[in-house]
């Protein structure tokens, strides 16, 4: 009798100011198909005392996947980091899921002014509180359509204002180096998802399939940013046939 092969495994990364216990409907259909680890990030959750950059947190997650090649995902500052686990480490690496991820910033100065923004608001993190800045994050017109769900704003309180304030400092979009050029050349077949209703990230969505080799890309209807959220079952199913063409 064959012995059937190990279904690949899913690790999924967080975005910022989630937990490893955020999106916890999302997760559980991905676990009704295949294992699904979903690590804390440095500066989040149970790693809050983390520092580290987005080429550091790469190799710190890289160095927690095993040996067999995983799918690896994730959103937003999740997305990032994955962008980036993938070009250090391709060898660790079967496929990749990427939602609401970007490439950077491209212009210099743009970028120097995001890093300056991000600083302050590290610094007004520290000066309001998690439970004060989850307000006013969560007020942002890009997560006005979530969904009210207390025990995904509980996941995010577990944070405090030092790693959130960590996180922003040292993996922020205005630290990350412009990543057009090194995807160019990324062998690792490559999902970008956006929520449909999210103008920014879907045309980034789209210009990221473009840009990596074996990229393709796909929209969450009735989705802004956090796609995961407001529709878990349509991001997942998508998520899920992807990573059923590698194991």
């Amino acid at each position: 009798m064959n012995t059937p092969a190990p279904v690949t495994p899913l690790w999924w990364l967080h975005g910022f100011t989630q937990t490893s216990a955020s999106a916890h409907r999302f997760r559980s259909i991905l676990t009704g198909h295949r294992p699904l680890t979903t690590p804390d990030l440095p500066g989040h959750g149970s790693r809050s005392n983390v520092e580290a950059t987005l080429e550091e947190t790469a190799d710190l997650i890289a160095a927690s996947l095993p040996s067999r090649p995983v799918v690896l995902g994730g959103y937003s500052l999740g997305g990032r980091v994955a962008l980036h686990v993938a070009l250090r480490h391709p060898d660790k690496i079967a496929a990749l899921v990427v939602l609401g991820a970007t490439r950077g910033i491209r212009d210099e100065a743009v970028r120097h002014q995001r890093r300056d923004r991000d600083g302050t608001l590290a610094q007004h993190i520290l000066d309001v509180g998690v439970d004060a800045f989850l307000n006013e994050w969560l007020a942002q017109p890009m997560f006005a359509s979530l969904p009210n769900d207390p025990d995904e704003r509980d996941a995010r309180r577990h944070n405090t204002p030092s790693g959130l304030a960590s996180s922003l400092r040292c993996a922020g979009t205005g630290s990350q180096s412009w990543l057009d050029d090194p995807l160019r050349t990324l062998n690792v077949p490559t999902l970008a998802i956006a929520g449909a209703g999210d103008d920014r990230f879907a045309a980034e969505a789209r210009a990221l399939s473009r840009t990596v080799p074996t990229g393709t890309f796909a929209l969450v209807p009735g989705a802004g940013h956090a796609a995961h959220l407001q529709q878990p079952a349509l991001t997942a199913r998508l998520v899920e046939t992807f990573c059923s063409n590698y194991g």
